[in-house]
C-alpha cells in the first residue's frame, strides 16, 4: 500500500523589496563628514539627520552629531561615512541628495531634496510634502 497525501505545497515567501535609500551623499558632504568625526570631542557613529518645525516656511532641516544608533534610526551609509536618519523625516528626505558647500561667506550642507516644495527667502527654513510611495 502505497502513501496517496499529496506534498505539501506551501507556496515560497516573497522575498521582500529592496529598501530605497533615503539619502545619498556627494563626495564633498562625505568629506566633511569625515573631518567632522575625526574631530568631534567625544566618540561619534555619524551625523543624525531629521527635520524639526519651525520657520518662516514650516520646517528645517537639523543635522547633529549621532553618539549611538536608535533602534529606530535609519542608517545611510554611503562613501565611507554613516548617516543616521530620524523616523519622522524619512518620508520628508526619500530621495534626498547631502552635499556641503563653502565659500568665503559661509560654508554648510545642502540638501537637494525632491519633496521640497517652497522656502524662504533667507534659506533657513523649508516647505516639504511627504515622498509618494508605491506599494
Amino acid at each position: 500500500m502505497t502513501d496517496m497525501t499529496p506534498a505539501s505545497t506551501t507556496p515560497a515567501k516573497p522575498k521582500p523589496r529592496p529598501r530605497p535609500q533615503v539619502m545619498r551623499l556627494t563626495e564633498a558632504a562625505a568629506a566633511r563628514i569625515t573631518e567632522l568625526t575625526r574631530r568631534a570631542d567625544s566618540e561619534i557613529v555619524g551625523l543624525r539627520v531629521g527635520i524639526k518645525n519651525g520657520g518662516c516656511a514650516g520646517q528645517s532641516y537639523t543635522v547633529e552629531y549621532a553618539h549611538d544608533v536608535r533602534p529606530s534610526d535609519e542608517v545611510v551609509e554611503d562613501k565611507g561615512v554613516k548617516i543616521l536618519v530620524d523616523p519622522k523625516a524619512v518620508l520628508f528626505l526619500l530621495g534626498t541628495e547631502m552635499d556641503y558647500k563653502s565659500d568665503k561667506m559661509q560654508s554648510q550642507f545642502i540638501f537637494n531634496n525632491p519633496n521640497q516644495t517652497g522656502a524662504c527667502g533667507c534659506g533657513e527654513s523649508v516647505q516639504l510634502t511627504p515622498a509618494k510611495v508605491e506599494g
